[in-house]
């Protein structure tokens, strides 16, 4: 039987958690984490040895953890795991689990059945894959990772318009060219050989954890391997617990994260999505004496001119209505955001109104300004 479950305030953060993944999960309290990065066993189903042209073994995935039964025995451990996973998920919880088409699609069915809402499939495409040294089929160049939130009605944290400047101000898509982990960042044993046959690079969680969670959240992996996930958690601020039942890797993993330096506040600063924002109406902005009543709105080629009223509406070409309305209305669409669309002159230059947001926010002591991202 497993031990009693720990209270939220004793939660094992920045902790590795030696033993087996259910028994360790079912101790953890309900709705306590704010996303699962989990890598599970993939159930490779591999038959003997695998050799290069030149005769050399390939060093693959031969360990007694990713060896089941049958595919029943397999769904049934997945089934477990992701049900306390999905337990311990506070109510806008996320978890991220990675595969191949081994077991990735098993596991996608599973989500579903235990009532897991899917937010995206994202394909990790590797630069640099290993080859298809028999001939008898494409080169495996990508694994899969699903983002999944615990229920239909969570707001996953996802922090957009990071990513979008990560990707040079375009948005982030679900198709990630990443290395596979390789070089010095592959922790190897005093043997020399690797110390994971599956360990992922620090550059797939890195993007992982600063698209899905915020500073000082907590990330569980129950699969944790040698530690990458607690890696860049600690790095990027974020608490992490893993739970790991061998002994080696463990060690790896501990003495890794040991050597790992945590960002600078102001190096972990993220561009703010603007969802997050407090909502200041137009009508405030006239209030406050920012844009005046009366004052002349217009597209941004000046084609169209609009007039603000007393009371935050819009006038132009006998239609009255929101910032939004009359948006939609001059240009024949049945929406608009009025923020971006009506400009206002200053100094002999259109700019749009949503700048001025900002002064209001400040003038109601709503937002100290926005943040913006410094390199690394």
């Amino acid at each position: 039987m497993p031990k009693a479950r720990r209270s939220a305030s004793k939660l094992p953060l920045d902790t590795i958690l030696s033993g087996d993944c259910l028994r360790e999960l079912a101790r953890l309290p309900d709705s306590s984490v704010d996303l699962v990065f989990a890598d599970p066993p993939y159930n490779l189903q591999l038959d003997g040895e695998l050799l290069r042209p030149n005769n050399t073994k390939v060093d693959g995935v031969h360990q007694s953890w990713d060896k089941f039964a049958s595919f029943a025995d397999y769904d049934q451990f997945s089934r477990s795991w992701l049900a306390e996973c999905r337990r311990i998920l506070k109510p806008d919880g996320a978890l991220w689990v990675i595969g191949s088409y081994h077991n990735i699609f098993r596991i996608g069915s599973t989500l579903q059945d235990l009532g897991f809402w899917l937010q995206n499939d994202v394909i990790w495409l590797k630069t640099n894959p290993m080859p298809n040294f028999r001939g008898k089929r494409f080169t495996n160049a990508h694994e899969t990772l699903i983002w999944a939130v615990r229920d239909q009605k969570s707001r996953a944290t996802f922090n957009y318009e990071a990513m979008k400047a990560f990707n040079d101000d375009i948005q982030m898509r679900s198709d990630w060219l990443i290395p596979i982990c390789s070089g010095p960042e592959r922790l190897k044993d005093d043997g020399g050989r690797k110390a994971h046959p599956t360990q992922k690079p620090e550059g797939l969680l890195h993007r992982v954890l600063l698209a899905t969670t915020n500073r000082g959240d907590v990330v569980l992996d129950p699969f944790f391997g040698t530690g990458t996930t607690g890696a860049v958690a600690k790095r990027l601020g974020r608490h992490f617990i893993g739970i790991e039942r061998d002994s080696d890797y463990a060690k790896a993993a501990a003495e890794r994260i040991a050597k790992v330096e945590v960002l600078a506040d102001r190096v972990l600063e993220t561009v703010r999505s603007k969802r997050t924002e407090p909502r200041v109406p137009f009508g405030a902005i006239i209030e406050l004496g920012i844009l005046r009543a009366g004052a002349p709105l217009f597209d941004e080629r000046r084609r169209v001119r609009a007039e603000v009223r007393a009371d935050g509406s819009l006038a132009a070409a006998g239609q009255q209505g929101s910032i939004h309305r009359l948006g939609a209305v001059v240009q024949g669409k049945a929406a608009c955001n009025g923020w971006t669309y009506w400009h206002f002159e200053h100094q002999g230059r259109l700019q749009p109104i949503d700048s001025l947001r900002m002064e209001a926010r400040k003038r109601l002591g709503l937002s100290a300004g926005p943040k913006v991202i410094a390199a690394e």
